[in-house]
């Protein structure tokens, strides 16, 4: 079995329906490669996840001594954290709920062989 080098972001404020439209841009690519379609994606997800695969891909380098190049996004995963819910009033005394959802996005990496 190969090892996995992982790097996990918790609670980011972005749904996860909307980080799994960027998500699945950069699954199976290389990791300098997720990384330059991540820096010139116009999504307001991309930045977070940038900086998140740039964490992984120093944790494999630092901790194993690994080559960037050799490595490659085995899955992502953009799952939903706690949606917190706050009010609006409305008219004739109704309640509009506001959900503000978030996520939980994992990356893991691999070394091809």
């Amino acid at each position: 079995m190969a090892t996995e080098y992982r790097a996990e972001l918790s609670n980011c404020g972005v749904s996860a329906q909307k980080a799994r439209l960027v998500v699945d841009l950069v699954r199976g690519k290389k990791a300098v490669e997720s990384l330059n379609v991540l820096k010139f994606t116009n999504k307001g997800v991309a930045k977070p996840l940038h900086k998140l695969l740039v964490s992984a891909v120093a944790n494999a380098e630092e901790n194993f001594g690994l080559s960037r190049e050799n490595l490659y996004v085995h899955t992502i995963t953009a799952d939903e954290a706690p949606t917190r819910k706050w009010r609006r009033f409305g008219a004739r005394g109704r309640f509009k709920p506001l959900l503000r959802r978030s996520s939980h996005i994992t990356i893991v990496l691999r070394e091809r062989e």
